[in-house]
């Protein structure tokens, strides 16, 4: 009887689509297996045990069930200059499948960066805001506004320029009546 997980690890793994196994004993260019299989890019499984139970001893003994672990796989696309290893499991994935992945991606990036971009816009609203509310709360400096300037050169002048005078008046606009006529 002999060992199967040597084997086992003397071996590399390659799913294909239609869900047969191709098993080679040497390791290959992923360059190679692409030419074979036109359309279809070589994918490296990454399998990874996460536990669900809060009880995290529980879920790391390895007599516990397997109803407190979840199995995750990904899979990682490989370049055409990339080695499939011995001990590995691959997998074919037609064009199509990664530029659908690909474009899901995209989408999921964008809407991402719509979301932090908006709430950045809304951050600097609120910051614009609080900033004015901070300067209308200020006391002002003592530099006149342009109204009060504009309302001393006027007592001037309506004073002729005689600022020792006690009374002092404001600038009023004169208006007059305009009658219409009909034709």
């Amino acid at each position: 009887m002999g060992n199967c997980q040597a084997i086992d690890t003397a071996t590399l793994v390659i799913q294909q689509p239609n869900g047969k196994e191709e098993r080679l004993y040497w390791p290959i260019s992923a360059s190679e297996v692409m030419k074979s299989n036109p359309d279809h890019y070589v994918a490296l499984l990454i399998s990874t045990t996460l536990c669900t139970s809060k009880d995290k001893e529980n879920c790391s003994n390895k007599t516990s069930d397997n109803n407190n672990k979840v199995r995750i796989t990904r899979i990682k696309l490989l370049k055409p200059t990339d080695t499939l290893l011995l001990g590995q499991v691959y997998r074919l994935i037609s064009t199509q499948e990664v530029t659908k992945g690909m474009w899901a991606k995209k989408q999921a990036k964008m809407k991402r960066n719509s979301v932090s971009e908006s709430a950045q816009k809304s951050n600097q609203i609120k910051e614009r805001i609080s900033d004015k509310a901070a300067k209308s709360s200020q006391p002002q400096d003592n530099k006149e506004t342009k109204s009060e300037r504009h309302e001393s050169r006027t007592k001037a002048t309506s004073n002729g320029g005689n600022h020792n005078k006690s009374r002092t008046s404001t600038w009023q606009p004169s208006l007059q009546s305009i009658t219409e006529s009909s034709s």
